[in-house]
């Protein structure tokens, strides 16, 4: 077999297996994990930043490679976690540069685009380390241009085997890995995803290998480096606007407040990762320049603590985490925000005649807002997930983290929280924690984020229960529906009461109370009274005076609501943290096309 080329579909395949390879190194790479800071988390944050990429690509269908490295590029910023991750952004970020605009690339000229991936990541660190995935990244590009080949497949074997080289030369470039006793855990990983390309190319399964001895007991060995490290948090955010600052100028603003700074700016979007002890001055500085899309601050000082402990005890899963959450796909949390906290979301079930579709998985909300639209009077069924999804979930959730706090679906209003309940006590992986939301969509996914907040900076998990119920309390969630047609179908309404509304233009304002049972707020006729009636009663459940409130704005299939909610809202509450989102479909199958709401959650 000979390869000559990469086109658009090749380069899909090598790149998703690249990424589907990668993931399968997760543990091993996390036990390794040593430097900048040994925390145990690269094999996670680099599984988390692939697994982005390939669920960009694996809907993609472009004949250009130019399309496919701009598309994977892209998903490497939006997903990006941890050092390794923002490093590996910039490197796809100078591969897809050079490739602009081409169909296709060939063999011999494949080392030009490996060296401008390299360029744009050495221009944009603050203080290059060598013994890193720089250095194997450097090493694989020359062994790229010194090659002397037009075939794709002795090429991947000649960098494979170079990569491997230079690996095994990192600890000689970095003493802590020399102290521990193993290779780069970033610079692995980026091996790792060459590897994938080769199985794919000779044919071999993309199968995770066996968790490897060495390391097991690193990070157990290294102690926490109080006198180097001079930051407890690991800080990453997600910025979006129209006129972000330069790149250099949000480096000089952020240089002053920690160390391992990297900085992307690609188009709308701002992607920061920094070391630092004052995350919220960076949170601040960045809600300055545009809108803060996701951010998160974990204690890496707890994280280290977390996989010694796991280390010592001879764990072969290696929690990196104190706690993880859990939750179920009625939060309606954008994945932005999912992946940033690594999340785990258990799928509610759509139910359409023979047909099941998970939700977020199988079907995604705007796909079913789209459907709902073309086909009105069609009514699936939906289900709660099972108490086996729980159960995976736990298990997927407890490789990351010691214990375990799941935020579920309110109690009133489905079973789902009674099949995590029943999970919960056939789980043996960790102990899990549950915490009743007593509410859906986004006032659920609000305090899921607030929970995953808290167990970024090690916080109890009786704690964060317990906060996470005081805070519901002050919560809540108000919508309205455009017509009455979905939720007579689904019975919450009476069809006499329905048509006397629908002949009067009656616009309802539904709210869910403490206990999470949906009530009338208010009503208003027609659409354009509505949107005051709504802020209205906002207002009166959450005075400008409060000191701490988040929002979030949901809708089915009205996404030209979403500027004007959040507009009026700044004028009552100022710059506040809001989040948005389309309904998932289990909940905007009883809604209907045209209805949305307003989630709020008030911390004080």
């Amino acid at each position: 077999m000979q390869i000559s080329y990469l086109d658009g579909p090749r380069l899909r395949r090598s790149l998703v297996a690249a990424c589907d390879y990668a993931q399968g190194q997760r543990a091993d790479l996390n036990r390794i994990n040593v430097f900048p800071v040994p925390d145990g988390d690269t094999g996670t944050n680099l599984a988390l930043t692939v697994r982005a990429i390939a669920d960009r690509l694996r809907g993609l269908d472009d004949p250009e490679v130019a399309t496919v490295a701009d598309a994977a590029a892209e998903a490497a910023v939006m997903g990006a976690r941890g050092n390794c991750g923002m490093m590996l952004s910039h490197f796809l970020l100078g591969f897809s540069s050079s490739l602009s605009r081409r169909r296709r690339v060939y063999a011999d000229d494949f080392g030009a685009a490996l060296t401008a991936g390299v360029q744009q990541l050495e221009e944009a660190l603050e203080e290059p380390v060598e013994g890193t995935i720089l250095t194997v990244m450097r090493d694989t590009a020359w062994a790229a241009n010194s090659a002397d080949t037009g075939d794709f497949v002795p090429l991947f074997r000649h960098l494979v085997e170079h990569a491997r080289s230079s690996l095994a030369r990192t600890p000689e470039l970095l003493p802590v890995l020399r102290t521990a006793g193993v290779v780069d855990a970033g610079a692995k990983g980026f091996v790792s995803l060459l590897e994938g390309v080769l199985h794919l190319i000779q044919g071999d399964p993309i199968v995770a290998v066996e968790p490897s001895p060495q390391g097991y007991d690193a990070l157990g060995r290294v102690e926490y480096p109080e006198e180097e490290e001079q930051y407890r948090f690991c800080t990453e955010a997600l910025v979006r606007g129209s006129a972000l600052p330069e790149q250099a100028v949000v480096r000089d603003r952020l240089r002053s407040m920690g160390d391992s700074l990297i900085v992307i700016r690609a188009g709308e979007v701002l992607k920061v990762h920094i070391h630092t002890d004052e995350p919220d001055d960076v949170f601040d500085y960045l809600r300055s320049v545009g809108r803060l899309a996701t951010h998160k601050a974990e204690d890496m000082k707890a994280q280290h603590a977390a996989v010694g402990r796991a280390s010592r005890g001879g764990h072969v899963s290696l929690a990196r985490r104190p706690v993880t959450i859990v939750t179920d796909s009625a939060c309606d949390l954008p994945d932005e925000v999912i992946r940033a906290h690594g999340i785990r979301v258990t799928p509610l079930l759509l139910v359409d005649g023979e047909t099941t579709l998970r939700d977020g998985i199988e079907i995604t909300a705007t796909a079913f807002h789209d459907l709902l639209a073309r086909s009105p009077d069609t009514l699936p069924t939906t289900s709660q997930p099972a108490p086996a999804d729980f159960l995976e979930s736990y298990e997927r959730a407890a490789e990351d983290g010691e214990e375990l706090v799941g935020v579920v679906l309110g109690s009133s209003l489905s079973g789902t929280f009674g099949s995590a309940e029943a999970a919960r006590k056939r789980f043996h992986g960790a102990t899990v924690h549950l915490a009743d939301s007593l509410g859906a969509s986004l006032l659920q996914g609000l305090l899921v984020l607030k929970a995953a907040e808290l167990a970024e900076l090690a916080t109890p998990p009786a704690e964060i229960v317990a906060e996470v119920s005081r805070i519901r309390q002050r919560s809540g969630i108000l919508f309205t529906v455009d017509t009455f047609e979905r939720l007579i179908r689904s019975g919450r309404v009476g069809r006499g009461r329905a048509l006397l509304g629908s002949l009067m233009q009656v616009k309802p304002i539904l709210g869910l109370n403490a206990q999470g049972v949906v009530e009338p707020v208010g009503r208003a006729i027609g659409r354009k009274r509505v949107m005051q009636a709504m802020m209205d009663a906002v207002e009166a459940r959450v005075p400008s005076a409060v000191e701490r409130v988040r929002f979030g704005i949901v809708h089915v299939g009205c996404l030209d609501i979403v500027e004007p909610v959040r507009e009026s809202l700044q004028a009552r509450y100022g710059r506040v943290e809001m989040l948005t989102a389309p309904a998932t479909p289990v909940i905007s199958t009883h809604l209907g096309t045209g209805a949305w709401g307003i989630a709020y959650m008030v911390e004080d």
